[in-house]
């Protein structure tokens, strides 16, 4: 019996200090985000003329639970489970979003899972339409890859990435710095194809600044690295902010490199619950010997496009906003881009437009 006791008091002195360093409860949240939208592409990949479309479009919606444990000397155990949800549809992936398991610690954030690249959260921020129909994924990163591997899209800058190490560096003055691995899981005899991304961040007070780079070991063929590299800033003057991003993507193809520089403005005014948004990228022309197509990106003259959206919103609360815009992507006679999300099929040289009206709710 003094045993059993004993045994008893032993386990409670194991397990009671480590219950009660559980601070946080788990948090539910998420977003819903739907747009009725009027939009045409001039013309599909056949060279056919396409009609206008009446459409709903998700936004990325999202469903997530995430919390934090902390289990002593400074550190924190991190974990978030973030599901895709369409309201459009009632279809969703589990997990398909940020989602991971990690450490917090005075010396940064490590961690692993499916999550974006630091490439891309740089200046997602910088973008008022992001990430809906209009985003500026449709020219800046070279399409959009809301959850891939090494091998399921070799295309996209603008990405979250399965299977990726993260490490974020304590901030410093304003100053941060985070880098990501994405492991070669689908390595074969001839190719080992990986991902490494990482981005310096200032941010204090009105400014923020950054400079981004990625590399992709692999992609388009053994052998072969294409990289990109970005700059970003913004200020916010009262009501308004401005930003932009200056990007130049290199890609190493089986017939040749192939090069792109894109750029994009933006700004936002908001007057209490009322808001003014603008928004314009443009990619110039494709540059290099390749003769192959990477996403929208093509070598020669006429390749470049330029997308304007201007829209307003209102915000009926902290958490539910209204909102209109409309965008037009003008393709150059060899261009061929199309909205990154929610795209049309559009050809080379067509032009493509929407209008949109939208309801977002976060909770």
């Amino acid at each position: 019996m003094m045993m059993h006791r004993a045994v008893a008091l032993g386990l409670a002195a194991v397990v009671l200090p480590a219950a009660a360093q559980t601070t946080d409860s788990v948090q539910i949240y998420g977003r819903l985000n739907i747009t009725a939208e009027s939009v045409r592409a001039s013309r599909d990949s056949a060279g056919e003329s396409v009609g206008r479309l009446n459409r709903l479009a998700n936004n990325r919606s999202v469903l997530g639970f995430r919390g934090a444990e902390v289990i002593g000397g400074g550190y924190q155990a991190l974990w978030q489970i973030e599901s895709a949800v369409s309201v459009d549809t009632g279809t969703g992936s589990f997990a398909g979003r940020d989602t991971r398991l990690g450490l917090a610690a005075p010396w940064g954030t490590l961690f692993a899972g499916n999550w974006t690249t630091p490439y891309t959260s740089a200046t997602q921020g910088l973008d008022p339409f992001y990430p809906t129909t209009a985003g500026y994924m449709s020219i800046m990163g070279n399409g959009s890859a809301p959850s891939s591997d090494n091998v399921l899209d070799t295309s996209s800058f603008d990405r979250r990435q399965r299977n990726s190490i993260h490490y974020w560096t304590p901030e410093w003055n304003g100053v941060s710095v985070r880098v990501a691995h994405g492991l070669a899981e689908e390595k074969t005899a001839v190719r080992k194809p990986s991902l490494t991304s990482l981005a310096a961040i200032y941010e204090k007070g009105p400014l923020y600044l950054t400079y981004a780079h990625e590399r992709h070991e692999d992609y388009q063929g053994a052998g072969l690295t294409d990289t990109g590299h970005k700059i970003g800033a913004a200020y916010r003057f009262g009501p308004v902010r401005v930003g932009g991003a200056v990007e130049r993507l290199r890609y190493q193809t089986s017939s040749g490199p192939l090069e792109r520089t894109a750029y994009y403005l933006s700004a936002s005014y908001q007057a209490g619950a009322h808001g003014v948004r603008l928004g314009v990228a443009r990619a110039n022309d494709g540059k290099g010997s390749s003769i192959e197509q990477v996403g929208p990106l093509r070598s020669g003259s006429d390749t470049g496009a330029t997308h304007l959206t201007i829209g307003y919103d209102y915000a009926f609360s902290k958490r539910t906003t209204f909102y209109t815009y409309a965008s037009r992507i003008d393709n150059e006679r060899n261009g061929n881009y199309d909205f990154a999300i929610n795209e049309l099929g559009a050809g080379r040289g067509a032009t493509v437009d929407g209008i949109a009206i939208g309801l977002r709710h976060a909770f």
